[in-house]
């Protein structure tokens, strides 16, 4: 069983979740003394065995897990906060446990993800999650060039001290104008919800942020998902024939179809090397 745990305000915790705390004969806990700690909070009394559930030790534990539903015991399994298996401990032992046809049942609640949707003021109607992208930034740019012409809103998590690097690559990739909302602590006592474009803020995370991070950006406008980097260098080819120079014809073309100017000047050299 796999169920939502609080994202900060224990009051949000379901009746069913209180029960289940209280009655599993085995609970799976990405970290035991939060789990303990938020049992407090909630006054119940776990009557089963509480094993640590983590990364570090998921890929072993989960066999021993699957035993235990094979023998029959009911396996609850919490995160720290928002609900198993998103950017959380859980998927493995889900898939396992569809492997070996064992039934699986969720307890719903909080979510980090659809929680900062709903407060970014941004698009609902349609969105994609990306959880944490890559520590480096190789990587992280590469993973954020995929998603340059993504139409839909997406939600992202990251961690406080490389939050400011996160926004920065968004800004030469995105556009500094890019619509966003920064989530910070949600449903706890210093909650916090910034809005704004990515520019303004990249410059509000300069500073020192702390707490957790949900990261909702706006999905690119129809006109800039459509176009392909042959479309954008063609552009550039057609402001440099009638005479104005490349960087002009860059800032112009990226200005006009609403992209990062970095997203042009990279398919123009893609296109030279055609």
């Amino acid at each position: 069983m796999l169920a939502a745990t609080p994202l900060g305000n224990p009051g949000d915790a379901s009746a069913r979740l209180i029960a289940a705390l209280a009655q599993a004969p085995i609970i799976a806990a990405e970290d035991t003394r939060r789990l303990r700690r938020l049992c407090a909070d909630l006054q119940v009394t776990p009557s089963g065995r509480i094993v640590s559930f983590f990364e570090a030790n998921e890929t072993s534990r989960v066999p021993q897990l699957v035993d235990a539903l094979v023998d029959g015991s009911d396996v609850l399994v919490v995160t720290d906060a928002g609900m198993p298996s998103v950017s959380d401990p859980g998927y493995r032992l889900v898939v396992a446990a569809v492997a070996a046809g064992l039934p699986i049942t969720v307890l719903p609640g909080p979510s980090a993800v659809t929680t900062a949707l709903a407060l970014s003021g941004l698009a609902v109607d349609r969105f994609c999650f990306e959880g944490f992208l890559p520590r480096k930034q190789g990587e992280r740019r590469r993973a954020l060039e995929l998603l340059v012409a993504e139409p839909r809103t997406m939600v992202l998590f990251e961690a406080p001290h490389r939050l400011a690097e996160l926004l920065s690559d968004m800004v030469d990739l995105f556009g500094a104008d890019r619509p966003a909302a920064c989530c910070r602590e949600l449903t706890k006592t210093y909650e916090e919800v910034r809005r704004g474009t990515l520019a303004e803020l990249l410059q509000w995370a300069t500073g020192e942020v702390r707490g957790e991070i949900t990261l909702v950006v706006a999905g690119a406008s129809p006109v800039t998902a459509e176009l392909t980097p042959q479309q954008l260098a063609d552009e550039v080819a057609l402001r440099e024939s009638a005479g104005q120079p490349r960087k002009e014809a860059i800032a112009e073309v990226a200005k006009e179809r609403g992209v990062a100017k970095r997203l042009v000047f990279d398919a123009v050299v893609a296109a030279k090397r055609t």
